[in-house]
């Protein structure tokens, strides 16, 4: 069963769903990351990450 989207993960959490990932808050950006696969940092920090879109 995939997780919905809005699901939120943070940096060095395994990636609990395959799709396109979006940083919450300012500066953004987003990155196709896979399940399974380390959360990234982003500009160097940890940050939480949101599922906005199944890949």
């Amino acid at each position: 069963m995939k997780k919905p989207l809005g699901t939120k993960a943070r940096t060095g959490e395994s990636c609990p769903e395959s799709g396109v990932w979006k940083v919450v808050g300012t500066p953004s950006t987003t990155a196709p990351i896979s399940k399974g696969n380390r959360m990234p940092p982003y500009n160097g920090q940890a940050v939480t990450w949101e599922l906005t879109q199944y890949a």
